[in-house]
């Protein structure tokens, strides 16, 4: 293993946490296996191992990057792991008011749709 994929791999448990983390690796197979090399080491062991700025911003700028290009599924993902970056709800909404005005209100209320969910979800558990 590498440096990087050591240092992803240290930071994704950091921000999504062991659970997920711990999931994802039982369901790797060897065909997604490189995929999911490839993510721990530039995602999670270059990009989000950065410290030029927070983790609590890095979570602002995915969660609005994420809804301005429609890939909604992972938006779930990342507001469950806004509790482990510090962005706070409020911070979540300001960045998906910025999506709403940069992208189209359609993504932007779709993915505080998601957000109201995933957060009632937090709640319960």
């Amino acid at each position: 293993m590498t440096d990087r994929f050591e240092t992803g791999m240290k930071v994704r448990r950091a921000v999504l946490g062991d659970a997920h983390v711990d999931r994802a690796e039982a369901a790797k197979t060897d065909f997604d296996a490189p995929f999911q090399s490839m993510i721990t080491q530039s995602a999670w062991g270059t990009v989000w191992a950065d410290e030029t700025i927070s983790r609590r911003e890095r979570s602002m700028l995915t969660l609005a990057l994420l809804a301005a290009t429609g890939n909604f599924e992972e938006i779930p993902m990342h507001i469950r792991a806004s509790a482990n970056t510090g962005a706070s709800k409020e911070d979540v909404m300001q960045a998906f008011l910025h999506v709403a005005i940069y992208a189209g209100v359609p993504k932007a209320n779709h993915a505080i749709k998601l957000a109201k969910a995933t957060y009632a979800e937090m709640e319960e558990n």
